[in-house]
């Protein structure tokens, strides 16, 4: 089993940063792809950005491109999402998730991504 915890959420106005924080724990670490997802009310859960176990591959969803950094910590078992300029189309439950199997297919799809959080809130006021 793989436990991921999200930090970082909270409330900023438009224009503004936050940086969230996922911090994996449990089995082994191993070589996991791990994204961020993002689901506003009412709406589907959809794909913000993920990145591979070397750190070296990132993918991002056209909206973010250009605002937001996925990075790895040092020990790979913390990822960030670093989000600047933040507009009020940002405001979501944002969830962490993990790849276990480590390919680098399809990082934008929610079904290759087996372990989630249980998500931490953005909320972007105008």
């Amino acid at each position: 089993q793989v436990q991921l915890v999200e930090s970082g959420g909270g409330l900023v106005q438009a224009g503004g940063s936050l940086r969230l924080s996922c911090a994996a724990s449990g089995r082994t670490f191993g070589n996991y792809v791990m994204g961020w997802f993002r689901q506003a009310p009412g709406k589907e859960r959809e794909f913000v950005a993920a990145i591979s176990w070397s750190g070296s591959s990132t993918y991002y969803v056209d909206s973010v491109k250009g605002r937001f950094t996925i990075s790895r910590g040092s020990a790979k078992n913390t990822v960030y999402l670093q989000m600047n300029s933040l507009k009020p189309k940002d405001t979501a439950i944002y969830y962490c998730a993990a790849d276990t199997s480590g390919r680098w297919n399809t990082p934008a799809s929610r079904d290759e991504y087996d372990y989630w959080g249980q998500g931490t809130q953005v909320t972007v006021s105008s």
